[in-house]
């Protein structure tokens, strides 16, 4: 059973390139797995995987031409049932051995083994190895059943009458073991060991791979392909900061465009472009987003991240003479440019006011009206929110002032807002919504606080985006985020299991970052209750689920911040009202566990919870100085008069962490209490006070979290 290097290579037609990277290592993860799951391949064994526009590859380290044989053992049957009396097999246990490929001479070999209360038995066997060409030809199909194809295609195969169903028409499959082919099959095809080049740079029209180890090697150099996705990529990388460098700029940096990039070339070669410097009037992001989405270059900026009149392409192609392929893609980028300033241009003709008629023939949801419906909904949240900070905050002339100025700058914003989805520029790019309405703004001479809030009102957009720049763009981006929510989730539109249409996760995230990063005085419970009226009778109330909802995705995102999941539960199971207290709260459960109080407090915590869910009836947490009868009760109580005021001032103050470590001079007496007062005391008058003790207790140490949930 030699072991040698394996290869599999797929060749087919140009593969979707934003799926490529996913394809590439879907194929060879598969495959690979599927051969360590036989035997043929250990564990360990190191697994390349090679993805370029035509083909998907992998290459398998020490893989075994057979696998080794495995002993089995087999259950048959009780022991009652195979055999008679005397010790002879049954007709059940008879045809049950016909079944498993034996007959009545295995008899005297089985074994009997305990099976629960009986015995049963038990068929020791040796299952013969997989030879190579078996474990792949499994481990292919299974490869490619599994690949995660965006849309199937189907083709006809050279025959003339059967179809094959695949991502792309498949044309050339390679197997090799070292240097032997494996005769293996896969989509009409069978293997050999010959693939293609590049479409005009390969130095031979086909490539004969020598053997599975000499792969890469000779695509690079007969076939001018780069086989391998990762060093691809690399290649480009290493070109573009090159060519950059060389004009001292900087290229854009996008993953997502790197990624195609890399799948749509074999043999990249980074070249130099340029267009009119008159197109640099238009909005960056307008000129930015044309290349990169409708042409796949990469714009070039300066050290201030302005963008500059050049940019870079990946050539497929390395001519001796280059000024054709530059000229070229420069004549094409050209009209879409020209394009970008010609809807620039027209758009500034009309003020974002005149359009904001429109917006009521604008569709929003079937169940939830226009656009122009939707923007008076997030006029009357805005208002609400603006007064809910103004409730917040101590009185004053000027700061009356102030919310009287944002207030008028959140509503002229949400009058706007929505106006550049009827413009010519966001018409043909939907990804600048907000920000093109920002540049019409300013345009047309409105203050840079309503300019900012237009366009920072769908922010953050995504994880890690930055948040709004100023009041009045927090302000209305919270309004927009909360109407989306509360009317979806108010006409039973939520999210199920992976699947979010509507984005409400991201929305959800986006009102939590709001709240706790930029510490807003505000409650989400009074947010949602204020925001509800503005729908009138289209929705039902869904403060409920939503509560929950925040819950939920506030609590991953804390967890994915890293704080514990005992930490999480301790300060949502209060569910406080305003979530920019929430850091401040963990700090304070983190700083208190590392108290060598903590443990005995929480586990003390635990058990007053559980006495006082076993009450009967309401406890007041009231106590009766003259009903103390215990000097461990009367230490208690006293103990806690003394704390309770300081805590709470502390409280009050939101320094969380002083109010928690202040209560942990209570250790001694609450650990007095349970060793020597019996709570549930035969008086019912003295029952009632140990437990009123025993309520204001729970109270003192559960505001900032509930310290149980930190009990081992």
């Amino acid at each position: 059973m030699n072991a040698d290097t394996l290869l599999v290579e797929l060749f087919v037609e140009e593969l979707p390139p934003k799926a490529l990277k996913k394809l590439g290592e879907s194929f060879a993860g598969t495959l690979a797995a599927s051969l360590k799951a036989s035997g043929l391949a250990a564990a360990d064994a190191a697994v390349t995987p090679y993805a370029s526009p035509r083909r998907l590859a992998v290459q398998v380290a020490g893989v075994a031409s057979r696998a080794a044989d495995r002993a089995v053992q087999q259950k048959l049957m009780p022991v009652s049932v195979a055999l008679t009396a005397d010790g002879q097999p049954t007709p059940a246990l008879l045809k049950k051995l016909a079944t498993v490929g034996a007959d009545a001479s295995v008899v005297p070999s089985l074994k009997r083994q305990p099976d629960g209360k009986a015995e049963a038995l038990f068929l020791d066997s040796v299952v013969p190895g997989a030879t190579l060409t078996e474990g792949l030809q499994k481990a292919l199909d299974e490869a490619l059943a599994r690949l995660p194809i965006p849309k199937v295609m189907t083709y006809q195969l050279a025959d003339g009458w059967s179809d094959v169903k695949f991502v792309r028409p498949a044309h050339r499959l390679v197997a090799l073991h070292g240097a032997h082919v494996v005769h293996v099959e896969a989509l009409g095809l069978k293997a050999g060991r010959e693939t293609l080049g590049h479409r005009f740079e390969a130095t031979t029209p086909v490539v004969a791979i020598d053997d599975a180890d000499s792969y890469a090697h000779q695509l690079r150099e007969q076939g001018a392909v780069i086989a391998s996705f990762a060093e691809r990529r690399a290649e480009i990388v290493r070109q573009l900061e090159s060519a950059a460098a060389a004009e001292g700029l900087e290229p854009i940096e996008d993953d997502a465009l790197l990624d195609e990039v890399t799948a749509l070339v074999e043999r990249p070669n980074v070249l130099t472009c340029q267009f009119e410097k008159e197109f640099l009037e238009v909005p960056q992001e307008c000129l930015i987003l044309t290349m990169k989405a409708n042409q796949k270059y990469f714009p070039l900026l300066d050290r201030h991240g302005k963008l500059t009149n050049k940019f870079l392409i990946v050539s497929n192609i390395r001519p001796a003479d280059a000024s054709a392929v530059i000229q070229g893609n420069e004549r094409v980028v050209r009209p879409r440019l020209a394009d970008a300033k010609f809807f620039f241009d027209q758009d500034r003709k009309k003020t974002l006011a005149s359009r904001v008629p429109g917006l009521s023939k604008v569709v929003y949801h079937g169940k939830l009206g226009s656009q122009g419906d939707r923007m008076e909904r997030v006029r009357a949240i805005g208002h609400a929110i603006v007064h809910q900070l103004g409730a917040h905050q101590p009185a004053s002339v000027q700061s009356h002032d102030e919310l009287q100025m944002l207030e008028h700058k959140v509503d002229l914003a949400a009058q706007l807002a929505k106006t550049d989805l009827l413009t010519d520029m966001v018409g043909e790019f939907p990804e600048l919504q907000g920000i093109m309405g920002g540049y019409y703004a300013r345009h047309e001479g409105l203050r840079d606080g309503v300019a900012i809030a237009i366009e920072d009102h769908y922010k953050p957009r995504f994880a890690g985006d930055a948040l709004p720049r100023n009041h009045s763009g927090t302000v209305l981006a919270l309004a927009d985020k909360l109407e989306t929510l509360v009317g979806l989730f108010g006409i039973g539109q939520l999210p199920t299991g992976d699947k979010d249409p509507f984005a409400l996760r991201r929305h959800a995230l986006g009102v939590i970052r709001l709240l706790v990063e930029k510490n807003l005085p505000l409650s989400l419970p009074e947010m949602l209750a204020a925001a509800i009226p503005a729908f009138g009778e289209l929705i039902e109330d869904p403060r409920q689920a939503l509560q929950d909802f925040f819950q939920d995705r506030l609590a991953v995102s804390l967890r994915e911040q890293g704080y514990s999941a005992q930490e999480v539960d301790a300060v949502l199971a209060l569910q406080p009202e305003r979530l920019g207290d929430v850091p401040k709260r963990l700090a304070a459960v983190r700083a208190f566990a590392a108290l060598a109080e903590a443990p005995s407090l929480a586990a003390a915590n635990k058990r007053v919870s559980n006495i006082l869910k076993k009450a009967a009836g309401e406890v007041q947490a009231a106590v009766d100085p003259a009903l103390l009868k215990e000097p461990a009760e009367q230490q208690l109580a006293a103990a806690l008069a003394e704390v309770q005021p300081q805590a709470d001032r502390l409280f009050e103050l939101h320094d969380y962490t002083a109010s928690l470590q202040a209560l942990a001079v209570l250790k001694a007496p609450v650990d007095a209490f349970f060793d020597a007062v019996m709570v549930n005391a035969e008086d019912p008058a003295l029952r009632a006070n140990r437990l009123g003790l025993l309520e204001t207790l729970h109270k003192a140490m559960n505001r900032v979290a509930d310290l149980s949930r930190l009990a081992a």
